[in-house]
């Protein structure tokens, strides 16, 4: 290691010590046990029980191989905090409109591992978590088709659309907003 090196590997655990700390305010629950960690916070806006979410939210990264997508692990994250903070479940709705690279987190253990080395997909027992708490999975078509993914790839309960487009007009026609994060 070069003598320049040295402080900047120094200065590195320093810094990452406080941060590394931090993440232990984190918890997972109360819907979702094994992803989608919050924290509590003292907040200065109250949200309301009888608040309803309409969210959508948007992902076109794909997760490393064998990895959770961070989108689908936020959706989870989004529905755990607010729960926690008193949120009725059942007044939170979530669509995620998956497009691009994306696409693949939603294939089958046949199609996935062809694609990754063999490899698992990681996000496909969050899916079905999810879905099982209404969660919606929207594949734009047009990506499906430019990767290759036909409707016989996908796992189950994943809705084909035309395009990430037309879900989005959909979903914003039925309500929903969408989530930057």
């Amino acid at each position: 290691m070069k003598q320049t090196q040295i402080p900047i590997l120094i200065s590195a655990l320093i810094f990452a010590g406080p941060a590394l700390a931090q993440m232990e305010n984190f918890k997972t629950g109360p819907v979702f046990e094994d992803f989608g960690p919050t924290a509590q916070v003292q907040t200065d806006v109250a949200v309301s029980a009888e608040t309803k979410f309409n969210i959508a939210f948007d992902v076109a990264t794909k997760a490393d191989a064998g990895k959770l997508n961070r989108t689908f692990e936020s959706a989870a994250r989004f529905i755990n905090m607010h729960v926690a903070a008193g949120m009725p479940e059942e007044n939170i709705k979530i669509a995620i409109v998956i497009h691009g690279g994306a696409s693949h987190d939603l294939t089958n253990s046949k199609f996935y591992a062809a694609q990754n080395d063999g490899t698992e997909n990681g996000s496909a027992v969050a899916i079905a978590e999810l879905q099982k708490h209404g969660v919606e999975f929207h594949l734009c078509g047009q990506s499906a088709a430019a990767h290759g993914i036909t409707n016989q790839d996908l796992l189950p309960g994943v809705k084909m659309q035309l395009s990430a487009m037309t879900a989005h007009a959909i979903l914003q026609q039925r309500g929903y907003t969408l989530n930057p994060f």
